[in-house]
């Protein structure tokens, strides 16, 4: 039986996060005990636990449930749909998947590329001339954005956070990041 099955299922989260009664004694009470206590308290008990390894189930069992409210109740942060807002959650998704560029250096170069405007196309350039032209917020051509595209962002080149996001990718490729760039790339 579950732990954590007299939880109220809150959210996907709460869901996720269950502990099974074989599990906890795989991981070892100790170490789910050490787990599961509140921070003030967390110093005291490594020394308890050395001292005695006794295994218990009702503590952790209680603990399991006043901690996991609180974990599930943590609303998904969400962003402006402007360019703020764009900008925010392309950082946000650059920063997991380690591709370097600042607030700063995207905005510069959007500014630059298309002054903000997502739906921004490019119709006198090579790239136009030769039939793929430039589109979005920093002016992607498709080959481009299919090769430096980003997993978690929308497959769509013209989706604002999918273009910063990839042209990010494509910058920290060729120059490093995209705070490099200073003008057409």
């Amino acid at each position: 039986m579950a732990i954590t099955s007299t939880l109220p299922r809150i959210g996907r989260l709460a869901r996720i996060r269950r502990f099974s009664g074989a599990g906890a004694a795989t991981v070892g009470a100790a170490a789910m005990a050490l787990t599961l206590v509140p921070g003030s308290a967390q110093a005291a008990e490594p020394a308890a636990a050395k001292a005695a390894p006794a295994v218990k189930t009702a503590a952790p069992a209680k603990t399991a449930k006043a901690a996991a409210p609180a974990k599930a109740a943590t609303p998904a942060k969400t962003y402006a749909d402007n360019l703020d807002g764009w900008i925010r959650e392309s950082l946000d998704i650059m920063k997991a998947k380690g591709i370097p560029g600042t607030y700063e250096g995207l905005h510069r170069n959007i500014m630059r590329e298309s002054s903000g405007n997502p739906n921004a196309v490019n119709g006198w350039d090579v790239n136009a001339q030769n039939g793929i032209p430039s589109k979005g917020l920093l002016q992607v051509i498709q080959p481009t954005f299919d090769a430096y595209h980003v997993a978690g962002t929308e497959n769509s080149l013209t989706d604002p956070v999918a273009n910063i996001t990839a042209a990010a990718n494509y910058a920290a490729d060729k120059y490093g990041s995209i705070d490099n760039v200073d003008s057409a790339y």
